[in-house]
């Protein structure tokens, strides 16, 4: 009857129901490795890459702060959360427009109408002295300063000093000098300088300290070096203060997608590193908080000096504690900013130095030549920055002066 008998090609392995049970395994296996993945995921997102909320002082009423760079980026949203929280903030940055632009941007987000903007270029150290003889003329006080602005790059500027190091340390520095006496006399007050992870690859050499950075070789290096200046900067700085009621701390923000992180990728590379920093980098917000942990948390004063990353203390390697590097730093970054003998930052007088617009002659035969990639008007040729600050301030209804 033939029942014994198998057609050609009638294997049952390899028709019917026989091929199912494979095509089920596969999108089983499928399935279990997209979930692995996402599990993974989520596991480096929450432990890596997402930043704790910072807390803190919930009203500043009545309290100043300065947060350099805060047209975009970290520096933005450190802003946006001080305005938030009924600070007046000032926004020091280089670009005009930039910076008009986000001050009303966070007029309009926080409903806080004393946002205001303010010119500062930090490769300039005329332009630094420029922005503090125009705040400590207009500005009665100063709680809360933060160093964010920062640069990753030289681009296509050559300039014949350190640029890294000039935006990144010399100009803070010597910003944070010049303001100094106004923040005794808003005690407690923090200054709160935004560093990095990469400290740890910093070694500082201090015979070429100021040499011109080439090439991306150099400019890796610089930056780390930069970064390992502004750790010391902290340390040495909470050592000379100790007692005064100024407290001050560095903060690494964390891996963040941000300008910084994509300003000096070649264009055909970003739209490949788009996706992939959105994925495994933080938010401008998120790298915030560490910085504003910094401004606002209240106990942490003890701690001044320290570094801080997540929103808690991080030990560093034995090259950003070294303390008499700290202070050899010190000095050698007065020489650099060119802080005279009468210039010790130690007066209660307001600083107005006479020599506000007069570049130094320490670094290099012309350096407060601005960087070339971003032309910017010199302090001799521009508006008076108060005036400029008078003319875009949009005076908000009186608020009572917190205690």
């Amino acid at each position: 009857c033939g029942a014994g008998r198998q057609l050609p090609g009638g294997d049952p392995g390899r028709h019917g129901p026989g091929r199912e049970p494979e095509g089920a395994a596969g999108m089983e296996a499928l399935l279990l490795g997209a979930g692995l993945l996402l599990g993974a995921y989520v596991l480096v997102y929450y432990n890596l890459v997402k930043a704790p909320p910072c807390g803190g002082v919930v009203s500043l009423r009545g309290r100043t702060a300065v947060v350099t760079g805060a047209n975009s980026g970290i520096g933005k949203m450190t802003a946006l959360e001080l305005a938030r929280r009924g600070a007046r903030v000032v926004l020091a940055c280089r670009s005009r427009e930039r910076g008009e632009a986000a001050a009303f941007d966070l007029r309009q987000e926080s409903g806080n109408n004393e946002v205001i903007f303010m010119a500062l270029d930090l490769a300039s150290l005329a332009s630094v002295r420029a922005f503090a003889t125009a705040f400590l003329r207009s500005e009665p006080r100063l709680d809360i300063l933060i160093h964010n602005a920062g640069i990753s790059s030289c681009g296509q500027t050559r300039e014949p000093f350190n640029l890294l190091l000039r935006v990144n340390h010399v100009g803070p520095f010597l910003l944070t000098h010049l303001l100094l006496p106004r923040l005794k006399t808003c005690t407690p007050s923090r200054v709160v300088v935004v560093a990095s992870a990469a400290h740890r690859r910093g070694r500082l050499d201090f015979a070429r300290l100021d040499r011109p950075v080439v090439g991306w070789q150099q400019e890796l290096r610089a930056y780390a070096d930069s970064k390992l200046a502004n750790v010391l900067f902290a340390r040495e700085l909470a050592a000379q203060l100790e007692g005064t009621g100024v407290t001050c701390y560095a903060a690494h923000p964390g891996p963040v997608n941000s300008d910084l992180f994509l300003r000096h990728v070649p264009g055909w590379l970003r739209p490949l590193l788009h996706p992939l920093a959105w994925l495994v980098l933080r938010t401008p917000g998120g790298g915030a908080q560490t910085p504003l942990y910094c401004a606002l948390q209240e106990g942490i004063e003890p701690l001044s000096g320290r570094y801080f990353a997540n929103c808690h203390v991080e030990e560093v390697p034995p090259a950003a504690r070294d303390d008499r590097a700290a202070h050899r730093l010190w000095e050698a970054s007065k020489r650099l900013a060119g802080l005279g003998r009468g210039e010790d930052a130690e007066s209660d007088e307001d600083p107005h130095p006479q020599d506000s617009g007069t570049p130094s002659s320490l670094s290099s035969p012309h350096p407060e030549e601005p960087p070339v990639s971003e032309p910017y008007p010199s302090p001799q040729n521009s508006p008076d920055l108060s005036e400029v600050t008078h003319r875009i301030w949009v005076k908000a209804e009186p608020e009572p002066q917190a205690s």
